[in-house]
């Protein structure tokens, strides 16, 4: 079993760390100390997605997790339920170069728009500005939340919210990290940027 110490890392540096290990030949499983919130959340949610087992124990100095089994084969590959996926990465508050205000608009017609289309993408994925979509006091929480109801996943860059100072404000979907974000763009079955 290899010991890693994670915490005070920033994203993606725990899910990078925690990958490497896993795919060292001969590694029996993992045991990881990481700080509370996001990074145990992305960790958890990579090591699972991969087939392997997560047990959380919590202490004084954050949390404990060990990650058992074999995993899939070909864990290093695209997972199909990740690769037929289609994603949609928005890069802003606002759609375009052009006036603030048109760009608002034309963002908040776009998203309406998307619902009434019969191709919704399986997730959106907040990053820079965009992350600001989905926090309190966003016009748009209305429709991105009839997005979220029809089996839309919503991602918001935990890097991102963090500088904004908006992490506690997040409203609708969950916090995520550039690794997991690289991976859905990188695999995904399609990706359109906004």
């Amino acid at each position: 079993m290899k010991n890693l110490d994670c915490r005070n890392m920033a994203c993606p540096l725990p899910v990078v760390t925690v990958k490497r290990a896993l795919e060292e030949p001969g590694t029996a499983g993992v045991t990881v100390q990481l700080d509370s919130g996001p990074p145990v959340e992305n960790v958890t949610r990579f090591a699972r997605n991969r087939g392997y087992t997560v047990t959380e124990s919590e202490s004084d100095n954050g949390v404990t997790l060990v990650i058992t089994g074999q995993g899939r084969e070909g864990k290093t590959l695209p997972l199909p339920e990740i690769s037929a996926r289609r994603s949609l990465l928005v890069t802003s508050d606002r759609l375009g170069d052009g006036p603030e205000e048109l760009g608002r608009l034309l963002m908040k017609n776009f998203l309406i728009t998307l619902l009434e289309s019969p191709g919704l993408p399986d997730r959106i994925l907040f990053v820079n500005r965009g992350v600001l979509l989905a926090v309190e006091g966003s016009e748009l929480l209305e429709a991105l939340e009839k997005l979220e109801q029809r089996g839309v996943e919503l991602l918001s860059c935990g890097v991102c919210l963090d500088y904004f100072h908006q992490k506690e404000a997040l409203r609708l979907g969950k916090v995520t990290t550039m690794y997991t974000i690289v991976e859905a763009v990188m695999t995904g079955a399609g990706t359109a940027r906004l």
